[in-house]
């Protein structure tokens, strides 16, 4: 492995600092994994011999600012150049009674002390310019291998913080390596103990493995290791689905997974591609013609909906991934721009094009020479074409309001509603009507002026 580790001048100033009152400073964990991979490390996180209270009082007598972010665990932030670095004082934890956190936190002069209480080996180097490379848990050749492997024994380390299961699979999404075997295998019999993790946290993970280079690995991971039906137990009845079905030379799984590595690193669009045909099995009917999943769309949507509270996720990402799977089965042949208008004034313009971007994964994702993606290009442009020519497609789009109905003389309530609603259908099938007067005219003469025969 070529790439070598360059810390920035503001992480080294820290380290030459910490040394200037004859304490150790390294940098540690995934700063040192990703500049050993040739990767841009976001953070540069350092660990010190030196006490928190100790670590707090240099620094701010250098005159920098010190956030005790963590400081009963450890842990301080000194800000440098307006950029925060998390420095923790070497520890050792004592027992796990919740698989989260531990009951107590000593400090230890020994840096490999420290290093042993982490989670993987390639999690467990440190470096710094006068030392070098701290590797004692052969982390550096794992890299080389492209391996993921407990520090020690992986039980001990998955009952400490059961998260680091879901961890260890995304690790593997995200740098493509593989889980060493044995350390799989512990997964395997303490997947349970996710379910004492917050789903905050689960969240989070999650939304990793999604936003990974490879997310099917990841999905397909937490199936196999048995973290999957802890999270989300709706996905295991696609395992191994049979669609019977010519559109499809997939199972249920295997089509989902396929269709999520078909669609760019966007959260929303990946979520729905999770999602959009999690409701099959549910919906499965089968005659002389195969096997049909009528209204899948509809269930996913609602299912979509409970898992993702269930999750917390926030309002708007739910609201839209929901959006997205309730729509996904909008395409076909010959739609015409009425319905596509009545489509984009149900999801938003935004959503429209994201849309698109699932619905030709899933054509991609299904049996050769059956599902074409032209339907979706056609769709595309003249939702480019809609949106350009500035058509209507909502109420708040017509050239008249509540109020200038009223002042023709039409009663204030729900009628307004109705009215403009209808005004809306007509503007809907031809844009051209969409101009003051005209409106204006439409309601003196199918309103006002009936109202007043009757």
């Amino acid at each position: 492995m070529k790439a070598s580790i360059i810390i920035p001048k503001d992480a080294a100033l820290i380290i030459d600092e910490l040394y200037n009152i004859g304490k150790e400073g390294f940098v540690v964990g995934g700063c040192v994994r990703d500049s050993l991979l040739g990767l841009k490390p976001k953070d540069w996180d350092i660990t010190t011999s030196a006490s928190p209270q100790l670590v707090k009082e240099t620094f701010e007598k250098l005159g920098f600012r010190v956030i005790e972010t963590g400081i009963k665990h450890g842990t301080v932030t000194v800000m440098v150049n307006k950029e925060p670095f998390e420095i923790t004082t070497y520890r050792i934890e004592g027992e796990y009674i919740d698989n989260r956190r531990p009951s107590n936190v000593e400090y230890t002069d020994s840096l490999k002390e420290d290093l042993i209480r982490r989670d993987f080996t390639i999690n467990a180097m440190a470096y710094n310019s006068v030392v070098g490379l701290v590797d004692h848990f052969n982390g550096r050749e794992h890299l080389n291998e492209k391996v993921i492997k407990c520090v020690g024994d992986a039980s001990k380390r998955f009952s400490e913080d059961a998260l680091r299961m879901m961890r260890a699979i995304r690790f593997s999404s995200q740098l493509n390596f593989q889980i060493n075997e044995s350390t799989f295998e512990k997964i395997k019999e303490n997947a349970n103990l996710i379910s004492n993790i917050s789903n905050e946290r689960i969240k989070d993970e999650l939304n990793k493995i999604l936003l990974s280079e490879n997310p099917s690995q990841g999905v397909r991971k937490m199936v196999e290791a048995g973290v999957m039906v802890h999270i989300i137990p709706e996905i295991m009845k696609c395992v191994g689905f049979d669609q019977k079905n010519k559109y499809h030379d997939k199972d249920v799984f295997e089509h989902i997974l396929t269709v999520l590595d078909n669609c760019p690193k966007d959260l929303e669009i990946r979520l729905a591609a999770l999602f959009h045909d999690i409701a099959k099995p549910d919906c499965y009917t089968e005659d002389i013609k195969g096997g049909h999943f009528y209204r899948h769309e509809i269930f996913g949507s609602e299912m979509a909906e409970k898992i993702l509270k269930r999750l917390k996720y926030d309002n708007k990402t739910i609201e839209n991934v929901v959006n997205l799977v309730r729509e996904h089965m909008f395409k076909g042949k010959g739609i015409k721009r009425k319905a596509i208008k009545r489509m984009i004034s149900r999801i938003g313009e935004v959503n429209a094009f994201k849309l698109f971007i699932i619905q030709e994964a899933d054509c991609k994702a299904s049996a050769p020479g059956h599902k074409s993606t032209l339907d979706v290009e056609i769709m595309r442009e003249k939702t480019q074409q809609i949106i350009m020519m500035n058509e209507p497609m909502r109420v708040s789009d017509l050239c008249i309001k509540g109020s200038d109905i009223i002042k023709l003389g039409v009663t204030p309530g729900p009628e307004i509603g109705e009215i403009l609603r209808y005004l809306l259908e007509l503007c809907l099938e031809d844009p051209d009507k969409n101009k003051r007067q005209i409106l204006l005219n439409i309601v003196k003469h199918e309103f006002i002026n009936r109202n007043s025969e009757i």
